[in-house]
């Protein structure tokens, strides 16, 4: 008899410790509403095999994000790298652990203003988001044509900060003549004729901008186990979407922005950005170097990317899931 109490007991004891083992680790997930943000958006659909619950939170910017990590209220963030360049530089606790999209960017003028290229800008009102990569980018643009810029007049081109949700409405309705916008937001305003494109801001020192994965240093110097398995969800998630388009378009669409954007805009944004895992230490420098110049971001102290870009977990979950 007392046998089988104590199996039962001893029964009693596995089951619970296997339940308890399969509590998932809760992670919480900064993001923006863009479509090449899709992949990390994905992560809280397919993230519970690795025995985590992703929760994720949606910004208007990225600035409102570092804000979020330094009130202890974010673990991992994907945005722009000069939002987390900047975050970096003012003391908010934070490694670069991957990218996850390159590109995403577009100078679209009014359909109306006969602008052609950077130099047609000079005497113009160009609209932007404020902090994001989107400035820095506009910026190179503007001194590689030979203009000035400032937020009052005077100087060849006036840059009226706005929101990313209110660039599309300010330049239909004529308040600009032009902007630097994500997508597919810039694809949106090509798609309904009141914008076109002038280019793809690529060809400066910094090429295609690198949107960066980052984690607190909390997640990643005492969590490393949870950190591991979010990276390796991570990886597995963004080549899921770069072998399948479909489920990519679908769950942007549909999941993401609520049906508010078709088909041909999903497809055209992607064609200006790509799902990817990788960034270069020496990218971030020259991102670094830029915003100094230019001074977006406010920064305190410049970081060097060899300080806080630690990409050992992404070279971990790539070989373990066989992805180059």
């Amino acid at each position: 008899m007392h046998k089988i109490v104590r199996l039962s007991l001893s029964a009693l004891a596995l089951g619970s410790t296997t339940a308890f083992a399969q509590v998932p680790d809760v992670v919480r997930l900064g993001n923006l509403k863009f479509a090449h943000y899709g992949a990390v958006s994905y992560m809280k659909e397919t993230c519970g095999k690795y025995n985590l619950r992703v929760e994720e939170r949606m910004f208007q910017k990225g600035p409102d994000i570092m804000s979020a990590i330094a009130a202890g209220e974010i673990d991992i963030a994907a945005l722009a790298s000069d939002g987390a360049i900047s975050g970096r530089a003012n003391g908010v606790p934070i490694i670069t652990v991957a990218g996850f999209a390159k590109g995403g960017a577009r100078l679209v003028a009014g359909a109306e203003t006969g602008i052609k290229d950077p130099r047609g800008l000079k005497g113009k009102k160009v609209g932007v988001a404020r902090g994001g990569v989107h400035e820095l980018l506009l910026y190179a643009e503007l001194e590689k044509a030979g203009l000035t810029w400032s937020d009052k007049p005077g100087k060849d081109v006036q840059i009226v900060f706005l929101a990313f949700t209110d660039l599309n409405q300010a330049l239909a309705t004529r308040q600009i003549d032009a902007m630097c916008q994500s997508e597919p937001q810039s694809s949106q305003a090509i798609g309904k004729k009141f914008g076109v494109e002038i280019m793809k801001p690529y060809n400066t020192k910094m090429g295609k901008p690198v949107r960066l994965l980052v984690m607190t240093e909390k997640m990643y110097n005492e969590k490393k186990d949870i950190a591991q398995r979010l990276m390796k969800c991570f990886v597995e998630t963004t080549a899921l979407f770069n072998k399948d388009m479909n489920l990519a378009e679908k769950y942007v669409r549909e999941q993401m922005f609520k049906g508010q954007i078709s088909p041909q805009d999903f497809k055209d944004a992607m064609d200006n950005a790509d799902y990817t895992y990788d960034v270069t230490l020496k990218h971030i420098d020259i991102t670094t170097a830029l915003m100094n110049k230019y001074d977006v971001g406010h920064m305190v102290k410049p970081p060097k990317a060899a300080e806080w870009v630690k990409l050992d977990l992404l070279r971990k979950a790539k070989s373990d899931l066989n992805v180059k």
